[in-house]
């Protein structure tokens, strides 16, 4: 009886940028405590929550059809002008600044040599909600080096769209099975899972953490980490998410 075939070898590494790579929330928490310096900590939480809020709730209504497709500099725009509305401030270059801020985001301390690592064994793409040139300047400031960076404003959508998963597949070349998609973000991983990629939870402080029910292939606990998986000889991942020679 023959055995049975063992799962496909990765091909390349899939990255969510946004929360995972950089500290999103830090770097629109900086933006706005320029807009206003007067804030205090509890208020600034207020407006960047409002921020999110926005966000979030416009890329679903996008996703669902409701809103013609907008590209995140279009959204960060409006998340700006209401963020200095409720902060009382109407100078137009300062929303325009404030806008900006989501492009100047910082990278976790294990982002960029983990990035570095993991390069020398599999070719790296980046999959963001970030607009091209958004993408282009946050790659810049934050010192992020891909074999190639992919916007949602390719797909006019957002993830979990599937569309946007299908561009990594497409430049690619390869199957979604030989694709590991990495984030911070238990959505995101499932968004990837309902297109047959494979899965990787990094955990960070500002993502969204698995349920219960959520089984992805690996987790770990950052970059570094999660190389050390990856480097393991013969790595294999199951169905299930455990590991196998």
């Amino acid at each position: 009886m023959s055995a049975l075939p063992s799962e496909p070898e990765i091909g390349a590494v899939v990255f969510d940028v946004l929360g995972t790579l950089v500290d999103e929330p830090a770097g629109i928490r900086a933006g706005i405590r320029e807009l206003a310096p007067a804030l205090d900590a509890p208020e600034v939480e207020q407006l960047l929550s409002l921020w999110q809020q926005h966000i979030d709730g416009e890329q679903r209504r996008i996703i669902d059809g409701i809103r013609p497709y907008l590209a995140s500099d279009g959204l960060d725009l409006e998340a700006a002008r209401l963020v200095a509305d409720a902060a009382g401030v109407g100078d137009p270059a300062a929303v325009a600044a404030l806008a900006l801020s989501a492009r100047r985001l910082s990278p976790w301390s294990d982002t960029v040599p983990g990035l570095a690592r993991l390069a020398e064994r599999f070719p790296l793409i980046g999959l963001s909600h970030a607009s091209r040139t958004a993408l282009l300047r946050l790659n810049a400031h934050a010192g992020l080096r891909w074999h190639q960076a992919l916007s949602a404003e390719d797909a006019r959508t957002y993830k979990p769209d599937p569309a946007v998963y299908q561009l990594a597949v497409t430049v690619s070349g390869l199957p979604p099975e030989r694709l590991l998609m990495v984030a911070a973000h238990a959505w995101d991983l499932r968004g990837a899972q309902g297109l047959g990629m494979r899965t990787a939870y990094v955990a960070r402080p500002v993502g969204d953490p698995p349920t219960s029910s959520d089984e992805f292939d690996l987790h770990a606990v950052d970059l570094a980490d999660l190389a050390d998986q990856l480097d393991e000889p013969g790595w294999k991942a199951s169905n299930t998410g455990a590991r196998q020679p």
